[in-house]
């Protein structure tokens, strides 16, 4: 049945009621097709095995983690057939790791090395050149930060802008061992940030972290706004990114 996700959004879950496999791609026509159309990267998006898990009606007669290792493999299998279509970066999504973690802390050091042993798995038959990208959001991560650098995703997007960059604390303490980009707009709101703004936020991300680690992105994707609102929005986060680039490369040329 429906399911309240946020807001008025609802959604049917999809039931998982025996062994999970992939009889044919799901998302490469259309990946390629967009591929086509630009010189310019596409990036390939999945959800993740272990989102896939939280958010289904799961069968109740084997143990979850066998569950989730299955759809890892079928997810493998997707991945494997975008890179040879020659998809150079491939996200796949796990928003739901963080809800899936036991009540019992006890219990957590035990789901969170299946659950990053899926995503793992899911991830594991590309090139050392294929880009694996993972995005995380609604939820607060910083108290399995390590656990997520265990993931070993080459970038991750990070939800943030909400809690006003508060997971930059994190690494303070924590040096994240790849390529990282904290969200700096809120799609959530309708709110229309400036150049400046963008710029601002930017800047005290990189009082933490260096600059060839940052990737520049919303928080989230698009679909909760209207196109006059993601147009200028991006039109200024881009701006921002151009104008720091710039900044960044002067200051590298005059420390030489």
């Amino acid at each position: 049945g429906w399911v309240q996700s946020y807001g008025s959004r609802c959604v049917r879950p999809p039931i998982i009621y025996g062994d999970v496999a992939r009889h044919q791609p799901m998302t490469v026509a259309w990946s390629s097709y967009a591929q086509s159309l630009t010189e310019q990267p596409v990036k390939g998006m999945l959800t993740g095995p272990v989102t896939i898990l939280q958010w289904s009606f799961v069968r109740d007669d084997q143990p979850r983690e066998q569950t989730c290792y299955q759809l890892a493999l079928a997810m493998r299998d997707e991945v494997q057939d975008l890179e040879a279509a020659g998809i150079g970066i491939i996200q796949i999504d796990e928003p739901a790791l963080r809800e899936g973690l036991p009540l019992r802390h006890a219990e957590w050091s035990s789901y969170l090395t299946w659950a990053i042993n899926c995503f793992r798995l899911a991830s594991s038959g590309v090139r050392d050149e294929t880009q694996i990208h993972t995005h995380m959001c609604y939820s607060e991560f910083n108290d399995i930060i390590e656990e997520i650098g265990r993931m070993d995703a080459d970038v991750l997007s990070i939800e943030a802008s909400r809690s006003q960059l508060e997971l930059l604390d994190t690494f303070v303490t924590y040096h994240y061992p790849n390529e990282i980009g904290p969200g700096i707009y809120d799609i959530h709101s309708p709110r229309i940030p400036s150049a400046a703004e963008f710029e601002a936020i930017l800047r005290n991300i990189l009082r933490v972290l260096p600059p060839d680690q940052v990737w520049v992105n919303p928080d989230c994707g698009l679909k909760t706004r209207r196109w006059e609102e993601v147009r200028p929005a991006l039109a200024n986060l881009v701006a921002a990114a151009s104008t720091l680039r710039t900044a960044v490369s002067k200051q590298v040329e005059n420390q030489r």
